[in-house]
């Protein structure tokens, strides 16, 4: 049974930076390949952040050069660095998980199979 938990979230000033971690409970993490991903009120879930199984990363467009995904095999964790941050990055913030079967790919999918239940990002002007 695969598991994600996401901490770190919280209130933080624009401009400001928070780091989210997702401990994940898999069998093999080093195989899996993780994606970021945000839903704020009203809006659909978006595309935050991904990283394969091999470290290649895609950050969308809005969060490019202020976010950073990682990954820390022998701690089990997934982290979204969040700096420069802005009103706008307000949402619930989930982690995604999808078995990469590899621990050399490159592999970003586009859909993922297992979810954390998310964590709120809420940034104030």
């Amino acid at each position: 049974q695969v598991q994600l938990v996401e901490s770190g979230g919280g209130l933080v000033q624009a401009g400001g930076s928070l780091s989210l971690s997702c401990a994940a409970s898999v069998r093999i993490f080093s195989t899996e390949a993780f994606g970021w991903y945000r839903q704020a009120p009203g809006k659909q879930r978006e595309l935050v952040a991904k990283i394969a199984s091999a470290g290649r990363t895609y950050y969308a467009d809005s969060v490019k050069g202020r976010f950073t995904i990682s990954r820390d095999n022998a701690e089990n964790t997934v982290y979204l660095q969040m700096n420069s941050l802005k009103p706008e990055d307000t949402a619930v913030y989930y982690c995604a998980a999808k078995e990469a079967y590899s621990s050399t790919s490159n592999w970003l999918p586009d859909e993922y199979d297992y979810w954390g239940q998310g964590t709120q990002v809420t940034v104030s002007s």
